[in-house]
Order: structure tokens, then sequence, then C-alpha cells
């Protein structure tokens, strides 16, 4: 695997709206990917804080690319449940969203997400996901 296939997995299997997230693979090892999220204002509600449901759909994304990554090829899948806990507000910079493989079986897969600010590092949203291998 490297940064390039992952990258190219976002035009070729995301919808356009999820693409225009920006998304940019920075790196994966044996069970996770991170990818960064860049701060834009059509992201960002009042205040320039980037919205939840960016975030959201990040963490999905960046989950998916880390099943790519784990089974070495793109496997039809679908979220099943996401539990998100958004820990505080993200503002004036872009975030790293790191996904971690926990388990992946032959028709379930568990992971967690944790997105940290891009510049402080701090946490800013961690989600755990099911999703349903097709």
């Amino acid at each position: 695997m490297d940064n390039e296939t992952l990258q190219s997995a976002l035009p070729e299997y995301f919808a356009p709206w999820v693409q225009a997230l920006g998304l940019k693979v920075e790196s994966f090892d044996a069970d996770s990917v991170t990818a960064r999220l860049p701060q834009h204002p059509q992201l960002s509600r009042v205040g320039g804080m980037l919205c939840g449901q960016a975030m959201m759909a990040a963490a999905d994304t960046a989950m998916v690319l880390a099943l790519i990554n784990h089974f070495g090829e793109f496997r039809p899948c679908t979220t099943v449940q996401m539990n998100t806990s958004f820990l505080k507000p993200l503002a004036g910079q872009g975030g790293l969203v790191q996904a971690r493989v926990l388990r992946a079986g032959k028709s379930l897969a568990f992971g967690e997400i944790d997105i940290r600010g891009a510049n402080d590092g701090k946490s800013v949203c961690r989600a755990s996901v099911t999703y349903a291998l097709l």
C-alpha cells in the first residue's frame, strides 16, 4: 500500500461532496490511516469553527481508507453505527484524522477515529464505528 493508492480511492469510491472535503492522505501504518482535513470556509460555521458534519464525514471516509489499507484493496462496506463525541471546537486550523481498524472479520469491521488539530495536536473529536462488510 502507498499514499498514492489510498489517495486515488477518494475519487474512485466516494461521492463528489465527500471529495469536496479536500482530504489528503498524510500517512499510514499496519492498522491506521491519517488524513488531513483542511480548514476551509465552506466547511466552517460561525466563528470559523469546523462544523461537526464535516468532521463526521471525514472520520467515516478515513475509516474506509483504513479498511482499504487493512485488506489491501477496496471491499464494499456500509456504516452500521457511528458514535461521535466532540471534545472541543476546531478553529483556525485544519484537522488530522487518524482512523484505526480495531478488528475486521468476515462480515463486520470495528474502528476508532481521533481528530486532532493539525497545528496544536489536541484531540477535538473521537468516534467509534462499526461497518458491515458486503
